[in-house]
């Protein structure tokens, strides 16, 4: 069995918003090599998020309009955690959205389902980011 590590760096300008890195996450299949095995793709920051779904306009607003409603962002004062900083809403995002995804290997291709796209979520931008890509297999 091989392995492949890469770490990916995004960096999102605005407070909150969704990036389709189905691309970038192929390309580091293409460098492993790999045609059967797993790949995992995380968050490696508490304020960000890996998901899989449409890649779709609406649906994205539609996340926004709902994740805002479930954790707003103000009023600050809300939050414990936001002594100092004015955060807690994007953690409290992220734990929504989910901090990974698994995707299987099959004949060196992405193993996603119709319309499926991995995406990488910001909830607290305007600053580096890692997100992880490990792929395991043969």
């Amino acid at each position: 069995m091989k392995s492949h590590r890469k770490e990916l760096w995004f960096e999102i300008p605005a407070r909150r918003g969704f990036l389709n890195i189905t691309p970038e996450v192929d390309e580091c299949l293409a460098e492993s090599g790999i045609q059967e095995g797993l790949v995992l793709v995380n968050a490696m920051h508490i304020t960000a998020s890996v998901f899989i779904n449409d890649d779709e306009s609406g649906l994205h607003r539609d996340y926004e309009v709902w994740l805002e409603k479930l954790a707003p962002h103000e009023p600050v004062s809300q939050y414990r955690h936001n002594v100092g900083e004015d955060n807690a809403d994007a953690h409290m995002k992220r734990q929504i959205m989910g901090r990974e995804v698994v995707v299987a290997v099959t004949a060196g291709c992405l193993d996603l389902g119709p319309w499926e796209q991995v995406f990488y979520g910001e909830f607290d931008g305007r600053r580096k980011k890692k997100v992880l890509v490990k792929i395991i297999g043969e």
